[in-house]
């Protein structure tokens, strides 16, 4: 997805309270940043910010971690939360590959919310659920490991699901329609998902989890 380019995004967003400088230094710490020991959920690839800050409007008791490479699309979110006070949310401008630096074992949950597909097979390891990324996980889950999926995209849904069945995640919950499923799923939507719903395109949803 083409995405505009917005000059001095960097310095834009290097302003914003929300944004976590120097991440690597709390490692291990981020309970005392957020001065609690509520349980902390991580977005990979939030793009504009809109899913993660939902999450943290609705639910104050869960610390929220929204994690963004492209400034000008974390710009968007930084624009959003200029007038909100939400204690419970943290941003981090950051390559995915890289959270083992940022976080020991302190994350309960990850949500992969309309993440790239990277549909060729070339750029198969940069999938957010290749095993790769699913050893990564390994080393910042507290314990169990929990991970949240929705995509729009089928083909990278299915290599989802075979690739966590092969790492022994088991399913709680799965949808091919999750705008139509038979039992509601509790769902907050991001900006894409309103407009893919509005287009009557079907949402892929899996729930999945390896208790330890």
């Amino acid at each position: 997805m083409e995405y505009n380019v917005i000059k001095n995004a960097k310095s834009i967003i290097q302003k914003s309270p929300y944004l976590v400088k120097d991440a690597s230094n709390y490692k291990g710490k981020w309970a005392n940043l957020f001065q609690n020991n509520n349980p902390i959920y991580l977005e990979l690839g939030m793009g504009r910010g809109d899913f993660i800050i939902n999450m943290a409007k609705t639910y104050p008791k869960i610390n929220f971690i929204g994690l963004e490479l492209n400034e000008s699309q974390m710009v968007m979110a930084t624009e959003r939360l200029s007038n909100l006070k939400l204690p419970n949310l943290k941003l981090l401008n950051m390559d995915a590959s890289n959270i083992d630096t940022v976080f020991a074992k302190e994350i309960d949950t990850i949500y992969l919310t309309f993440c790239d597909p990277w549909p060729k097979k070339h750029d198969e390891r940069k999938r957010f659920t290749h095993p790769t990324y699913l050893k990564l996980y390994d080393k910042v889950f507290k314990k169990n490991k929990h991970i949240i999926l929705k995509t729009d995209n089928k083909g990278f849904f299915a290599y989802s699901l075979e690739e966590l069945s092969k790492y022994w995640y088991v399913f709680d919950r799965v949808s091919l329609d999750l705008h139509h499923n038979e039992i509601p799923i509790p769902n907050i939507m991001t900006d894409f998902e309103k407009k893919y719903q509005e287009e009557n395109r079907p949402i892929y949803y899996v729930d999945a989890s390896f208790k330890n």
